[in-house]
């Protein structure tokens, strides 16, 4: 049997399906009692709506007994939870807690449950505050009680060089690895990266030594199949070799034991006018060539393929090759002279 609506109550019953305002929700409830008014049965109300009888009956029976007044839901959900400046402070105050559970830091939805809030409101208070309890980053201090002499000292090289001398940076990039690839290398394509097989086969290892003209950003390179002392000093003797005669050569370098040998120190007394600087412990970042070693790993080895060693010294020193074709020297500034040496900033490498 049919529905009886009044002109009133069919009347509101269709602004609700016409209304683009009000939740979906009581729309659907709004054209059940419609179509049963209409004389409509239970399965064609179910195949329009896309529900079920019983939520036809339940309905039904509510308006029965209570018309239009039936339709409105008895359990509305939770009152959203409202941003205050106390419930920001107390999330950011557990946020600085470790979690009971046992790891490590907090996820939007893991402090959510545990205060009983919204994940998204967790996550706004974080982008307020400029928190990202996901990443950390590494740092390394120097043990070293010269560190500010010795940084001073290398940083004056690079900002104001002595007059008529060459200034390198030195170091070796040691254990660099020919990888072969056992699986065919699948190129870059749209909508997907270039991707490299897991297999590889290792044909051996060399090391590469390096000298960055600080002036120039130009960089000389010799690949060695061990960094000994004696490579070292070939290496030095080499730079030498290199500079007009009676060239002040100033050469910075980190505190690796073979920089250090009586091999190098005999090399300095039969040069007097070869220099060398070493870095503060645990500093080797004051290095400028450890940025050209970062870039060369970036564009060569990383994702290099080389079939022996000898295939890897090659490409390395055709890379050095084209590079010094446009080098650029790393420029270091001091933001502010008066501030500490972790004031200065460094232009990128290109």
């Amino acid at each position: 049997m049919a529905l009886m609506l009044t002109a009133d109550e069919r009347e509101e019953l269709e602004r609700r399906v016409r209304s683009r305002k009000i939740r979906a929700e009581d729309a659907r409830r709004a054209r059940v009692v419609l179509l049963l008014a209409a004389g409509e049965s239970y399965g064609t109300i179910g195949a329009t709506l896309a529900c079920y009888p019983n939520y036809i009956s339940r309905w039904k029976r509510r308006f029965e007994a209570d018309r239009l007044e039936g339709l409105r839901a008895k359990y509305c959900g939770q009152p959203p939870t409202v941003r205050t400046p106390a419930m920001e402070a107390r999330i950011l105050e557990k946020t600085r807690q470790r979690p009971p559970d046992g790891s490590t830091h907090w996820s939007t939805r893991k402090l959510g449950r545990l205060l009983k809030i919204s994940h998204n409101l967790v996550a706004k208070t974080w982008q307020r505050a400029g928190l990202q309890p996901h990443r950390f980053e590494r740092y390394m201090q120097s043990d070293d009680p010269d560190f500010e002499a010795k940084a001073a000292d290398v940083i004056g090289l690079y900002v104001n060089p002595p007059d008529h001398a060459a200034v390198f940076a030195v170091d070796e990039k040691t254990a660099i690895q020919a990888l072969d690839r056992l699986d065919p290398v699948l190129p870059l394509s749209p909508g997907r990266a270039e991707r490299h097989g897991f297999e590889y086969y290792r044909h051996g290892t060399l090391s590469l030594l390096a000298a960055l003209d600080t002036q120039s950003g130009e960089v000389f390179g010799h690949t060695v199949p061990r960094h000994t002392s004696a490579a070292f000093v070939d290496f030095l003797s080499d730079i030498v070799a290199m500079q007009p005669t009676r060239r002040e050569v100033h050469v910075i370098a980190d505190n690796l034991s073979t920089h250090k040998t009586q091999a190098v120190r005999t090399f300095l007394l039969d040069h007097p006018n070869v220099h060398l600087h070493f870095t503060p412990t645990y500093s080797s970042w004051l290095n400028q060539v450890e940025l050209w070693f970062a870039k060369i790993e970036r564009d060569l080895l990383a994702r290099g393929i080389f079939t022996s060693v000898a295939d890897l010294a090659r490409k390395i020193r055709r890379y050095i090759r084209h590079y010094n074709k446009a080098p650029k020297p790393i420029r270091w500034n001091y933001r502010n002279p008066a501030h500490r040496i972790s004031s200065t900033s460094v232009s990128t490498v290109h």
